[in-house]
């Protein structure tokens, strides 16, 4: 009886210990195949260095579907991840249905989504929004990625993948002050600010902003030198004049000393608005002054236009219904959506992205290494000008047979030592010492000034991405974000952008067909094992006591 006492003892006595250890020592393991709930490294140190409290309002609490209680969860997941590694990051989850008009005053605009049960297909309206709140800086987390090309189940996955970034991106914005500068050139006819202003907000949630014109260094070129070598990143969007040797050769040192610089270009003249005037335009090179200044650094942007088959729709007006005229969409080839392969941290994990008259790009032989991030698709081909473009061909049947020489690169990264486009030539002005060969420097090279140009409605600009006539998004702004973010070396968050999860979804169609035979198996089978337990049990008795 006392050694029974005592082994009691003992394993109590155990019992509190193995409780008291568990206490103080914290660990998770994640077993799942692709990693879901191991956080990247970058997303770490951010949650480290979280010094004060954060709260993160989640407006996710409520009954879903299935589908949506996935995502509930997940994100319930991944706030419990960050909160074991600091808890200073506090969360909570809130139902939105009895402030939904506050959320919606506040910008968070609600979703509706068709979601099928038991063969039957209906409404929901939700709130796919968190909210990260440090002081008086607040940040929005949108939950549910908006991919219109996508069905609901691939929506849903690339949201959940998508979480990681997300909470990570919004505590880096409300914790980091900004230090790095961005110059956008002016000088040359490039967009106006209503074009790119969209995207300059989203840039300036991260980086110093300011103008720069290159008409100064006509009359003070070492000055005009010696104040853009103190931004870290120049955007040239869409110049429409003649680079003059001066303003080629400070854009040269500049890159020379180290800067980075992001270059949307238009090789050829030709804009939809004037079409839709007179039904056609003539579209013709646009002579910039840069070929040889591109050729040196290893990329020749052509004279000529991309033609895809798959393409994104322009409003064409069909007729009048009393005094309002009636649009239509129609396929435009020379509006290319380019699918990424994802084969680089800049175009991992985005939506098509949308141009407009898109140059072709050849990379050239030299020593700088070169990335294709942008390409049409394999049903395109590239149309030589001048040439005279119409609306017409329109209603024309295209045949495949005439689109087999695609995959024209639009978009292409360059890294390595960029040797000076004036090396060996006579300097446009006298500086007190020139690069020749730079450090190692990165730069990106788009044919197609469009892409950073946002859409205009009653005078005021509208989200980069997002067509007016359709409100069909595409990824124009993440893949800038993502190649300014990779330019200035701030290439962790976008490691965690690219971070893939694979989520199995069930196959509702197939639940609801078998739905029968499963609800019969589930109270059948029980029945029949008890059965079967109790036969075994009453032969067993009687064959022991008789």
């Amino acid at each position: 009886m006392k050694s029974n006492y005592s082994k009691t003892t003992f394993l109590l006595i155990g019992v509190f210990l193995l409780n008291f250890w568990g206490s103080k020592v914290y660990k998770r393991f994640d077993l799942t195949e692709d990693s879901r709930y191991s956080l990247s490294k970058t997303t770490v140190n951010i949650a480290n260095k979280v010094e004060d409290i954060i709260l993160i309002k989640v407006y996710l609490q409520g009954d879903f579907p299935a589908e949506f209680k996935r995502l509930q969860t997940e994100t319930k997941s991944h706030l419990e991840e960050l909160k074991s590694i600091n808890n200073k990051i506090q969360f909570k989850f809130i139902n939105p249905s009895e402030i939904s008009e506050e959320l919606i005053k506040s910008g968070l605009e609600p979703s509706s989504l068709q979601v099928q049960e038991d063969g039957k297909l209906s409404e929901i309206i939700l709130f796919p929004w968190a909210v990260v709140n440090a002081g008086n800086k607040t940040e929005k987390v949108p939950l549910l990625k908006d991919i219109f090309s996508n069905s609901q189940d691939e929506q849903l996955e690339s949201s959940i993948q998508n979480l990681e970034y997300a909470f990570a991106n919004a505590i880096h914005k409300v914790i980091s002050e900004k230090y790095k500068k961005i110059a956008i050139i002016r000088g040359n006819g490039e967009l106006s600010d209503i074009y790119i202003t969209d995207f300059l907000r989203k840039l300036n949630e991260y980086y110093l902003l300011a103008e720069f014109t290159l008409d100064s260094v006509s009359s003070q070129p070492q000055k005009t030198l010696f104040d853009v070598s103190k931004f870290d990143l120049a955007i040239i969007a869409k110049p429409t004049e003649k680079f003059s040797e001066q303003e080629k050769f400070t854009l040269d040192q500049f890159i020379m000393n180290g800067g980075k610089s992001l270059w949307m270009i238009d090789n050829v003249q030709a804009e939809l608005d004037s079409m839709q005037q007179t039904g056609e335009t003539l579209a013709f090179p646009r002579d910039l002054n840069l070929t040889d200044f591109f050729f040196n650094y290893g990329v020749r942007i052509n004279h000529d236009l991309i033609s895809d088959l798959y393409c994104s729709q322009i409003p064409l007006a069909t007729g009048n219904l009393g005094n309002q005229t009636q649009f239509s969409q129609f396929p435009w080839p020379y509006f290319p959506l380019l699918n990424s392969k994802n084969n680089h941290s800049i175009n991992n994990n985005i939506e098509a992205v949308n141009l407009k008259f898109a140059n072709s790009i050849d990379t050239l032989n030299n020593n700088i290494k070169k990335s294709i991030l942008l390409q049409s698709s394999p049903l395109s081909k590239t149309d030589g000008t001048p040439s005279i473009i119409t609306l017409t061909s329109i209603s024309e049947t295209q045949k495949k047979e005439n689109y087999n020489n695609g995959n024209k690169s639009v978009a292409v990264l360059l890294e390595g030592e960029f040797k000076s486009a004036y090396n060996g030539r006579v300097k446009p002005f006298k500086t007190l010492k020139p690069i020749e060969i730079g450090v190692k420097n990165k730069m990106i090279v788009i044919s197609d000034g469009d892409i950073i140009a946002n859409e205009i409605s009653k005078g005021q600009p509208l989200e980069l991405g997002v067509n007016k006539w359709t409100n069909q998004r595409y990824g124009n702004k993440e893949f800038l974000l993502n190649s300014v973010n990779y330019l200035l070396d701030d290439i962790g968050l976008l490691d965690v952008r690219s971070k893939k999860v694979k989520i199995n979804f069930l196959d509702k169609q197939r639940a609801y067909e078998e739905s029968k035979k499963w609800q019969l198996i589930n109270i059948a089978f029980p029945l029949i094992l008890l059965c079967v337990f109790g036969f075994f049990f009453n032969y067993y008795r009687k064959k022991k006591f008789h």
